[in-house]
């Protein structure tokens, strides 16, 4: 019986013990974060230091703070690989439901800056981030990762770059028509002066939309050296019985092979219109649209096009479907017609940049038409570069593009000479003739 109480005691004393060592290594863990913190925030990066050394070795899940602020002091103070290596696994390691995403894309973007890691370790990391969420990794990485896919399986799946294409430009879109949505919150009052806050958010939201704009493109770049038709239409038929409810896929299909301008082929209608059965629904009845008018059905294809867009509830959506609109307009030739409806788009979305470089390209091609010698064709291109540097100044999404425009316009604007020999002076009113009709001021 004393044996057993003395076990009884001895297990107490133990328990006991581990308990208050526990408790000591917590507030220990807590006094060395309460020092570390405020040394970070001031920038005394030295007396943090030895602080947080502590905290990464005892104190691994007290605070993810321990692995934000841990990442300047190992990459940007200390500029140490293996530091810098160690506070984002531990990170990763215990606190993996904190923007996992995030941390692996920023992860990848340290090794591959400093070529810390072969590019299969890499791209290992940045489909880890894609698959919890594309839309928190860096603007970069979702090029960089794309890339990879395109590398490692173009000749192989095809079919799984494309697939992966398809997420990266929707979740690139989203933020685009957020961005969007934001910067004309911002500035649809034109006579209110923004304060200092507002400024940086729209300062912030022009960078991300620029940044954003530019992977767009450069997705496309990627995209467009393997979505040939004569790739795309076996890929299409061989899967289309299988896929032929799945609206997901017809929609995907039928948008890759319009942007390609596979639309000759039959399989295209024969997509289209699995695409209506499927999904009736805005985006289903705009492609639909184009079959009715392909087929001879102008008054068939103007009536589906309203439909899709009465359909549509989100305005900057709207406004896509009335740039399609014009664009169909300028198809048929209805030049006037097609400029009144990519205004309509503006109306409803006025940073929609893409409705004001349609504009330009129908004055540039308009060139020959408007103008009889060559200051008057050569005006003409004046009124272009107005649309092209208001498409650069309300859009940041597609300044790169607006600036080629810019530059391809301004070269063709009349000079001194020309100017001087039609009898003008610069800065004189000057109205463009026939369907364009505008006046712009001699430059």
């Amino acid at each position: 019986m004393k044996k057993i109480t003395f076990l009884l005691a001895m297990s107490f004393f133990i328990v006991s013990a581990k308990t208050n060592a526990q408790d000591d290594k917590k507030r220990e863990c807590t006094i060395k974060y309460n020092l570390f913190k405020p040394d970070f925030q001031s920038k005394n990066y030295t007396a943090a230091y030895e602080n947080w050394i502590y905290l990464m070795d005892n104190c691994q899940d007290l605070s993810v703070n321990i692995y934000k602020y841990g990442a300047t002091i190992a990459e940007d103070v200390r500029k140490d690989p293996v530091l810098a290596k160690r506070v984002y696994e531990q990170r990763l390691q215990y606190f993996p439901k904190n923007n996992p995403a995030k941390v692996h894309s920023d992860y990848a973007t340290y090794l591959a800056k400093n070529k810390l890691a072969s590019n299969d370790e890499i791209f290992s990391l940045l489909e880890k981030a894609y698959q919890i969420s594309p839309k928190d990794m860096s603007v970069k990485n979702i090029y960089r990762y794309f890339q990879g896919v395109t590398d490692k399986y173009k000749d192989v799946k095809p079919q799984r770059v494309f697939d992966t294409y398809d997420d990266v430009v929707e979740s690139v879109g989203e933020k685009l028509d957020d961005y969007a949505k934001k910067i004309s919150q911002l500035t649809k009052d034109s006579t209110k002066v923004l304060d200092a806050k507002e400024k940086r958010r729209l300062r912030a939201y022009s960078i991300n939309s620029k940044a954003l704009g530019m992977v767009e493109g450069g997705l496309d770049n990627i995209i467009s050296e393997i979505a040939t038709c004569e790739r795309l239409v076996p890929l299409y038929q061989r899967d289309f019985e299988v896929n032929k409810g799945n609206a997901q896929w017809l929609r995907r299909a039928v948008s890759r092979m319009f942007n390609k301008g596979c639309q000759e082929d039959p399989l295209f209608e024969t997509l289209a219109k699995a695409y209506a059965e499927a999904a009736p629904s805005s985006d289903a009845y705009s492609f639909y649209a184009g079959i009715l008018e392909k087929n001879g059905d102008a008054s068939g294809a103007t009536a589906m096009r309203q439909k899709a867009f009465d359909l549509e509830t989100d305005p900057f959506k709207k406004a896509k479907y009335k740039l399609k609109f014009a664009e169909a307009a300028k198809n048929r030739g209805q030049l006037s017609k097609a400029r009144s409806l990519a205004y309509d788009a503006i109306k409803y979305n006025p940073n929609f940049g893409k409705a004001y470089l349609f504009i330009g390209r129908l004055y540039q091609s308009s060139a020959n038409r408007c103008g009889k010698g060559e200051f008057e064709k050569r005006m003409v291109y004046v009124a272009a570069l107005q649309q092209a540097r208001r498409a650069l100044a309300v859009d940041p999404s597609i300044e790169s593009v607006a600036r080629k425009y810019i530059r391809s316009y301004a070269g063709n604007v009349p000079n001194k000479t020309v100017i001087f020999t039609a009898g003008f002076n610069s800065g004189d009113p000057y109205t463009i003739k026939c369907w364009i009709g505008q006046t712009v001021r001699v430059p």
